[in-house]
């Protein structure tokens, strides 16, 4: 079994609470079931959001998805003039069977365009 990094982002319309639940919720189970996962598959996880969002921790997002024992850490990503705005961006780590080239990282709503060379 080896430890890899499952990468992932999405984009928000408005800095809104229930949205950005629902789209973290969303990106996290999407990455799990494409790479075969559970939650106990889990070894952390590191979520950010760039600085236009503040209405929510993506993490307390996570957390309905019922990972209470997971370990869940939230960083503002980097303000860089131009970037793509209302971005959250996930990078989980876990156990897993598949090689690094196998592993399927997920790109939703609008933040295709961060990585047109992973997204699905």
């Amino acid at each position: 079994m080896a430890v890899r990094a499952v990468r992932g982002a999405t984009q928000l319309r408005a800095d809104d609470r229930d949205e950005m639940i629902e789209a973290v919720v969303e990106l996290v189970t999407k990455m799990l079931e494409v790479n075969g996962l559970v939650s106990e598959d889990l070894i952390s996880m590191v979520l950010t959001s760039t600085p236009d969002l503040t209405s929510e921790f993506p993490a307390f997002a996570a957390r309905q998805l019922g990972m209470g024992d997971v370990p869940l850490l939230c960083a503002s990503e980097i303000n860089v003039a131009g970037a793509l705005e209302r971005v959250i961006r996930v990078m989980a780590h876990v156990e897993t069977d598949r090689q690094r080239a196998d592993v399927k990282h997920v790109y939703l709503r609008g933040a295709e365009t961060l990585r047109r060379d992973l997204a699905q």
